[in-house]
């Protein structure tokens, strides 16, 4: 995308779908302009960052990759595990927010996914939970979106019914809000309270909804390393690991007594205040050894999501998104500085992860990560997410020693994949030879898009009972919907400078875009209805709202769907009372477990997600387009990496 320029520096769209001048705007708004009706409308930000995604896009220039593979003597170290990333579970019955508005969506393509990515999404993880259960798991970070209590809730649900150990790595939606705003920035300059992003995450509530009208909605950074560890101690798997207080600045420096523990140690800092988004949490993780093996590996998960006070707040001044950038602060590289000098000891190979993608750690970070490294005699590897696409890449910037990059795609937007890797080393030669399976897939490895679909197509659509014609009906129908109903940034702005913001009218656009986006999550749930037996859903035994009068759900959401609201009041009642209907149905979704439901849950997710990417102009894909990804070596399988 075009930069804008700030004094000499460009500025970029982030490459998770992000807007990567959106908080700078709005701060350079809010101080320029201090009028206090600019806190509850960002106009002037909304307005000049729409002119920024109109501004075209830049020239794809992709990283340097592994060469050909040269072959060798190659020894398995390890049996393989799974590793994914960016299922970025969404909050859509929320307060409605400008941020992921219909009208951004017109622009950045994932700024409003389908109506079935909040709705059955999370059932992607579950059947890659399911795929592989005896295999170790690493989530890779942005499990949430909005970063919501009630997204963390769904997510759970998931990951209590996997079999084997389950490591996640904190990404930068995981306590930012849409992996952009640090909660103390926005108390500070944008919006007293962090209203906006805790209103965002009270799902489908109502006025008089006290149970779920809460200041407490929102899920910071501490938020989420407190909810990760009392689950991890919940679990059976950490004994000992101490349970941390909900406030206060904290530390723990956890061992697993079991040497062979898949989570092996962690390093927790917690903190208070402004500095909330500075904590953070380093995991080690031993990875099964592989029969005869000469050595042992470790994954040092490292937190690259470091984004205190003043990493936001230079970002935002420099026009950047605090979520963009990963950063990796000294605290934290002191502590598992530790661990790689133990493994140098053992001699235990170390690969490094991180949610943020090597070339969008600041500069800073890279250089502790390089002179950390510099302690190890063997190949380099670090394994990453983030961006969305998947990607091997080579880096020799800062030291004449490679490291290996295995980038993996995302579980909400196309590509819809995940890595089945495993490490195998030549001892001679002191290369370390990664083989990283893209997951699903046929009888042979997937070449094209269209080969990974046919993966997904066979091992879940064609499950569900129902043919994957007649379901690629219904997603290419319910995914027009949602993209023609787009609103448009021209109206926003004819309505803010029309209406007076002290009653809210300013705001009717976002609520009638936002109604729009409940009618197609209603018409998905509809389908549900249509499509799976009754006895398969049970949708008409759960428990409706009142406003529905006793009638059955699908009487209900129609009639909802065909009211129509008059004025500013009206629209929000009437988007409400959809957004509570959809709450409590999409809630009871997740009950269900018969193998057919979630076999069609998890189909209309990636068909969905295939179908909008293929409908969405390539400029604005992101440098996600088959062609751009083929170019990074997307569909490759294996690469090897030397001191060399």
């Amino acid at each position: 995308m075009k930069p804008l320029i700030f004094g000499n520096s460009p500025r970029w769209h982030d490459g998770d779908g992000s807007y990567d001048d959106a908080t700078s705007l709005a701060t350079l708004a809010v101080t320029s302009f201090p009028d206090c009706r600019f806190v509850d409308r960002p106009l002037w930000a909304v307005f000049i960052l729409a002119l920024v995604l109109l501004g075209g896009c830049a020239g794809f220039e992709p990283q340097p990759g592994p060469l050909p593979e040269p072959g060798g003597q190659y020894v398995t170290l390890t049996t393989p595990f799974i590793a994914v990333g960016d299922t970025q579970e969404h909050e859509s019955t929320g307060y409605p927010l400008h941020d992921n508005d219909s009208a951004i969506d017109a622009f950045v393509e994932v700024a409003q996914r389908p109506p079935e990515q909040p709705l059955f999404g999370r059932r992607i993880l579950e059947w890659a939970l399911e795929h592989d259960p005896d295999e170790p798991f690493i989530h890779l970070g942005d499990v949430m979106d909005l970063s919501c209590q009630s997204e963390a809730q769904r997510m759970d649900r998931i990951f209590k019914g996997a079999r084997q150990p389950v490591a996640i790595l904190p990404g930068n939606h995981d306590g930012l809000m849409f992996g952009i705003y640090g909660y103390r920035l926005l108390d500070a300059v944008m919006d007293a309270g962090a209203k906006r992003w805790n209103r965002a995450c009270r799902r489908g509530a109502a006025p008089e909804d006290s149970e779920r009208k809460t200041d407490r909605e929102a899920l910071s950074k501490r938020d989420f390393i407190v909810r990760y560890l009392r689950n991890k101690a919940r679990s059976g798997r950490a004994p000992g690991l101490p349970d941390p207080p909900v406030e206060g600045d904290f530390r723990i420096s956890w061992r697993n007594p079991d040497p062979q523990a898949f989570i092996s140690a962690m390093e927790v800092r917690l903190l208070d205040g402004y500095q909330y988004a500075d904590s953070f949490l380093a995991q080690r993780l031993r990875l099964p050894r592989a029969e005869g093996a000469p050595r042992g590996v470790v994954i040092i998960g490292l937190d690259t999501n470091q984004a205190g006070s003043l990493v936001s707040t230079w970002d935002t001044l420099m026009g950047r998104s605090p979520g963009t950038t990963g950063h990796i602060h000294p605290d934290q590289i002191q502590v598992v500085r530790d661990w790689v000098i133990e493994a140098v000891i053992t001699g235990d190979i170390v690969v490094f992860a991180g949610h943020h993608n090597w070339s969008n750690l600041g500069l800073p970070s890279r250089l502790l990560l390089r002179n950390l490294m510099s302690i190890l005699r063997h190949p380099l590897v670090y394994l990453s997410a983030h961006t969305h696409r998947g990607f091997w890449a080579v880096h020799t910037m800062l030291a004449l020693r490679p490291v290996l990059e295995l980038n993996v795609s995302s579980l909400s937007d196309w590509p819809i994949g995940y890595r089945r890797i495993s490490f195998a080393i030549d001892e001679q030669a002191n290369r370390l030879l990664v083989r990283g399976d893209l997951m699903p897939h046929a009888a042979a490895p997937s070449l094209t898009d269209d080969d990974l679909m046919a993966a997904w197509e066979a091992q879940t659509c064609a499950r569900s009972g129902l043919k994957p014609e007649f379901l690629r009906i219904h997603d290419a129908a319910l995914v027009k919907r949602q993209r023609d109903s787009r609103g448009s940034i021209i109206e926003w702005l004819l309505q803010e400078l029309s209406s007076r913001c002290e009653d809210g009218e300013c705001q009717q656009v976002v609520f009638q875009n936002a109604q729009s986006y409940q009618d197609a999550l209603l018409l998905a749930l509809i389908q549900v209805d249509q499509h799976l037996g009754v006895d398969a859903h049970a949708l008409h035994q759960v428990e409706l709202p009142r406003w529905c009068h006793g009638a059955d759900f699908s009487v209900c959401a129609a009639s909802l769907m065909d009211e129509r609201a008059t004025d500013f009041k009206s629209h929000v009642n009437l988007f409400r009372r959809k957004a509570g209907l959809v709450d409590v149905v999409s809630n009871h979704l997740d009950d269900i477990s018969t193998p057919e439901a979630k076999a069609y849950m998890t189909c209309r997710a990636v068909q969905a997600a295939r179908i909008d990417f293929d409908a969405t102009d390539d400029k604005r894909k992101d440098y996600r387009s088959e062609a751009n990804r083929r170019a990074e070596h997307f569909f490759r399988i294996e690469a090897s990496v030397g001191m060399e």
